[in-house]
């Protein structure tokens, strides 16, 4: 049921006032007419001043610029002219929605400020929809999803960043922000033209960093995180006003990926959503705001309940070369060990002998890797006969430069830009808003689940396209690159919906396209190509600040010639998020296996609470090189708690737990079954010590109030 509070004609000398009980909203007029939040965060946050406020809106104009020049995305001349003309509030189940009605008199440019807050969690989902009202085209250049300023000074904050690059996922940086933005108290002039932030670059959204930020205060116990839900373009920015700090969000923009958008008369456009947590706490506990909202948003599914245990053949195992002979014993030894889905990675169409890279496309099994009657089918058979889900890998978006369909499908169902199509690596790309290359996937999709009974679809996306295709309608190659994006977020939305027992898997080389658009939509997300057990730890034990746990596939890639350390180690990285299985488990001795069955029981245990569990950090978020990191999980008055040992450091570590000092607490080391080390708890201190003296080894502990 939808409650509605509506006012269509608003006075704009009164402040707006909005939320619920984690979360309160003001906007209000300035001198000059722009309305601008004062107030966005928890009860008790202190309003800005209005003067040091940012105006709800800012939208960039072809023909009209700025109001004061340089790298910022605030000051635009249309922003300046917007003004409230109503606005309006309603409850849809747990969500809060307002919207905020503006108008530009001079182009006729509306401009609506949506936002949305889950009832009791802290975060606040902001979009702007343009709408031309007036009799004339205009061109966007840029429009902001949300804009706040009024924060502390940069001397008070701390700025949060994460690099992301290809095998090196979610490695979070922090640093003061007066490194970022010098002092200059200018003499002359409103502000400052410089910023600090972060854009994407091409079509990958996380090539190079995750889109999202954070800003925290010591002082005032106040932290704000940030995510950008976009599949391709995105831009944040951070920079110091007279009065205080800003922060501004947005989609794809001119300047950063070659975007604009002419919008005709009664013509419309979105922005990409944008999400905002802010708590009176640190950034861990802003964090855990975040996962609450991400659970919110995202699509139902009964994955995300279950947590079914995955084998998949490729990493560090068969890396592309699947065939029945090989695939057959794998398939065995992983039913014994407890997978619950089996699913056959890259290589099983390729049929070419100058190799499948650049040949792929038309996604029909290779008769020479799957000879006999049955074909393929024959190992699809065996996985249902152990009770296991079959799954097989796709790249969807991608139709190789040497397949039949690049010279069946039309030029107009590819990235083109200036009449040639777009290549990379060996490579044409779909554009998912035409509707030969939908039916093409359409029918490759349900052949595959429809017909063949695969109930797991691995999505890889294995190239990235800057700037993107100007084709489409659109003019600029970045506005047809999100359209593609939301084509093919619809496409995904559409096979769920034909076959919603379909279990998703996002992948983009691993980590490359872990954005909140992809994770509301897809059951379960890649974390890393990594092929290094000593190095995954540190994206692993990252992994949640960029996609809860449950939704995180973590390699775990045991073998023969490891010693019981080694794959408990690599075990261990996986029991708290999404367990994905590989290795040649067939060639394991009994006891190897053991010691997997044993960690898969123990996952099969804690699932529940892992779907539930809300993640910390206690000794920080994880460096690079770190040879000690830690991963919990608190859900309810338990704790679980991975800690990984590398190479390096004391032999024991301490963990700081300073929200249950006092408590009498019960330490099990669940995983592995012969520890490599020991765990005690103090509660006078808060402290629970880790011995761990041989490297590289890990344990899963859990700790539980004593009754």
């Amino acid at each position: 049921m939808s409650a509605r509070t509506a006012t269509p004609a608003t006075d704009s000398s009164e402040p707006v006032r909005w939320g619920h009980s984690a979360l309160t909203a003001e906007f209000a007029p300035a001198d000059d007419g722009t309305l601008r939040a004062v107030r966005l965060g928890p009860p008790g946050l202190p309003a800005a001043p209005v003067a040091a406020a940012t105006r709800a809106v800012e939208l960039l104009l072809l023909g009209e610029g700025r109001g004061w020049s340089g790298q910022r995305s605030l000051e635009t001349a249309a922003g300046a002219r917007l003004r409230l003309r109503g606005h309006g509030s309603d409850r849809d189940g747990d969500w809060h929605r307002l919207r905020l009605d503006l108008h530009d008199p001079t182009t006729g440019l509306a401009a609506e400020l949506l936002l949305d807050s889950p009832d009791g969690i802290p975060v606040v989902r902001a979009r702007v929809r343009i709408s031309n009202e007036g009799d004339a085209p205009r061109t966007l250049l840029a429009v902001s999803s949300l804009t706040l300023g009024g924060l502390p000074a940069p001397d008070a904050l701390d700025l949060h960043w994460a690099d992301n690059d290809w095998l090196a996922e979610c490695r979070w940086r922090q640093e003061p922000l007066r490194a970022r933005l010098p002092a200059l108290h200018p003499g002359h002039g409103p502000d400052g033209r410089g910023r600090t932030g972060y854009a994407s670059r091409g079509s990958w959204s996380t090539d190079g960093h995750l889109p999202m930020g954070a800003l925290t205060d010591a002082g005032s116990g106040f932290a704000w995180l940030w995510q950008l839900e976009s599949a391709n373009g995105w831009a944040w920015e951070v920079g110091e006003r007279r009065q205080g700090t800003y922060l501004a969000l947005h989609g794809p923009t001119d300047t950063e990926h070659q975007w604009s958008q002419t919008l005709a008369p009664g013509e419309s456009f979105s922005t990409v959503p944008v999400a905002l947590s802010v708590v009176a706490g640190d950034l861990t506990e802003a964090m855990g705001a975040l996962t609450g909202y991400r659970r919110a948003l995202r699509r139902p599914h009964a994955d995300h309940r279950t947590l079914p245990v995955i084998f998949n053949d490729y990493m560090n195992t068969l890396k592309g070369d699947p065939t029945t002979e090989k695939l057959l014993p794998l398939v065995d030894a992983a039913a014994a060990t407890g997978a619950e889905y089996f699913v056959i990675d890259a290589g099983w169409y390729d049929d070419d002998a100058a190799g499948w890279w650049d040949s792929v496309g038309a996604w029909q099994p290779a008769a020479s890797r799957f000879p006999g009657e049955r074909g393929l089918h024959e190992v699809l058979d065996r996985i249902r006969s152990h009770g296991m889900v079959p799954g097989l890998w796709l790249e969807p978006e991608v139709i190789g430069v040497r397949s039949p369909v690049a010279t069946s499908l039309p030029d107009a169902a590819f990235f083109r830009r200036g009449g040639a199509r777009v290549r990379e690596h060996g490579r044409y790309h779909l554009d998912l808003r035409h509707p030969a290359a939908v039916r093409h996937l359409d029918e490759t999709v349900d052949r595959i689940v429809g017909d063949w009974g695969v109930g797991y679809l691995k999505l890889d996306y294995n190239i990235s396209v800057p700037p993107g295709t100007d084709t489409g309608g659109t003019g600029s190659p970045g506005a047809g690159l999100l359209g593609h994006a939301r084509a093919y977020q619809d496409w995904l939305a559409a096979v769920l919906d034909r076959h919603p027992d379909l279990v998703l898997e996002n992948c983009a080389s691993g980590g490359m396209r872990m954005d909140g658009a992809m994770l509301r939509l897809l059951q379960l997300q890649s974390t890393s190509d990594q092929e290094d057990f000593r190095r995954y730890p540190a994206i692993s034990a990252a992994a949640p600040t960029a996609v809860p746990p449950e939704q995180g596939a973590v390699w775990a890639y045991v073998q023969p010639e490891f010693d019981d350390d080694e794959n408990a180690f690599i075990l261990a990285g996986a029991l708290l998020g999404r367990v994905h299985l590989s290795g040649h488990l067939n060639r394991m001795a009994p006891e190897q296996l053991a010691l997997v069955r044993d960690a898969l029981a123990v996952y099969r245990s804690i699932r529940g609470d892992v779907a539930r569990g809300v993640p910390f950090w206690p000794l920080g978020l994880p460096g690079w090189t770190d040879p000690w990191l830690a991963l919990g999980l608190r859900a309810g008055e338990t704790r679980y708690l991975t800690v990984w040992h590398r190479e390096g450091g004391p032999a024991e570590r301490a963990l700081p737990l300073p929200e249950l000092r006092g408590r009498d607490l019960a330490v099990e080391v669940l995983h592995p079954a012969l520890p490599a080390g020991e765990a005690t708890w103090s509660a006078g201190s808060g402290e629970l010590s880790v011995a761990l003296p041989r490297t590289p080894t890990a344990v899963l502990l859990r700790l539980t109030p004593e009754r």
